[in-house]
């Protein structure tokens, strides 16, 4: 038991010194926000055990080292005046605050090894941190406004994003809010979806409802838009048209055959006998049977009703502001209606396997021309849902 316990303490003082060394070169290479992160870690689990003393001179040096840095940091970018220097100067003045925050819970520490408690000069930066993020804002403020006059749908969606930074620091900020929704609007691809028939078919009710229902596409995302039913105040930048060019449906075809099975059956067994009409027997003197066997035959008549539908969809997209199209991907499918089933004369056991499962089967009533274009209407919503994300606009 001593024994395991000697192994559990190695172990811990081996670890403990892995991580002073992961410290110690943190801060060594100027890491220290890394360094602090660490020491901090380690002394949140107990701040006054002697394996975590090390790190308390490490936090101590580090944070010296960390304020220093940004103060010289700071003190350069105010003298440089540059505009793009507000939002550094602005996180500057957070990760100060962040950083005191971090270590101000874990105060007094007390090191053994400096024979003090140790020091970290906290500084009131709170006028200065609100100085910074009120110039910040402002500073966001104006570049998105500016994004906003270029009036193009790339710096719309730019502007966007400036506007959610600005939400990020403050959500009530001037009239952002009314900004953002209005840089979506203007930076969305709304695209107007139409079916057009140019066959000489009547395309069912229910299809172009479900062709048209771009809810079940999955398509849309936070930039586009379609719409199938147009508004005259959206301003659309694309059209897809989706035009059924050829519906082409078959005449209800019923195709007959006669075909003739003959089968060799057994019908039973006799003994076998010699020349005398005595019985003739095996070597171990068992009497030998002969099977006996009957040709039989029936006629079959197989009849298969078949009507079939072509649709042909080209899917057409069409700049509207340029008022050109750009693209056409054609579609087709074809769906074909089939049914078999047959009737016999004669002797049902010259019949098939096959010849008996048809037999199960029977005359149906054909699928109406509306049906058929429905049943072919279902692949073609597959096919076109395929192409729009494979072409989809953003």
């Amino acid at each position: 038991m001593k024994k395991l316990l000697s192994i559990f303490l190695v172990i811990a003082v081996v670890a403990g010194c892995s991580s002073v060394k992961k410290n110690k070169r943190f801060l060594a290479s100027g890491k220290y926000d890394q360094a602090i992160a660490l020491a901090v870690k380690k002394l949140r689990k107990n701040k006054t055990s002697e394996k975590k003393d090390p790190h308390i001179a490490i936090l101590e040096k580090a944070f010296k080292k960390a304020a220093e840095e940004d103060t010289r940091r700071m003190a350069f970018l105010k003298k440089d005046d540059n505009p793009s220097n507000i939002r550094a100067l602005y996180y500057l003045h957070v990760d100060l605050a962040d950083r005191q925050d971090l270590i101000r819970p874990l105060l007094p520490l007390y090191s053994v090894s400096l024979g003090r408690d140790a020091s970290f000069q906290m500084v009131d930066n709170t006028d200065a941190l609100l100085r910074s993020k009120k110039a910040y804002l402002e500073s966001l403020y104006k570049e998105a406004k500016a994004y906003m006059q270029r009036n193009t749908i790339e710096d719309y969606r730019t502007a966007y994003h400036v506007f959610c930074d600005i939400t990020e620091l403050q959500s009530d900020y001037l009239d952002v809010i009314d900004l953002k929704e209005d840089a979506h609007y203007r930076g969305t691809n709304f695209i107007f979806v139409s079916l057009n028939n140019l066959s000489e078919q009547i395309i069912p009710v229910r299809l172009e409802r479900e062709l048209l229902d771009f809810n079940t596409y999955g398509l849309g995302d936070f930039w586009t838009e379609y719409h199938s039913i147009q508004n005259q105040n959206t301003p659309y930048t694309f059209g897809i048209a989706l035009n059924f060019e050829e519906i082409a449906i078959s005449p209800e075809r019923i195709l007959e055959r006669e075909e003739v099975r003959t089968k060799e059956i057994k019908t039973g067994s006799v003994l076998k006998r010699d020349r005398n009409g005595a019985i003739v027997n095996d070597e171990n003197g068992d009497p030998i049977s002969i099977s006996t066997f009957e040709t039989v035959s029936a006629d079959v008549r197989i009849t298969k009703q078949s009507k079939s539908v072509f649709v042909g969809v080209a899917v057409t997209y069409r700049d509207l502001i340029a008022m050109r199209n750009l693209n056409k991907y054609p579609l087709s499918s074809e769906f074909v209606f089939e049914n078999i089933f047959a009737s016999f004369r004669g002797d049902k056991r010259a019949l098939t396997e096959r010849d008996l499962k048809l037999l199960r089967n029977g005359s149906v009533a054909f699928p109406s021309n509306e049906q058929m274009v429905l049943d072919a209407g279902t692949d073609i919503k597959i096919r076109l849902k395929e192409t729009l994300k494979k072409h989809q606009i953003y």
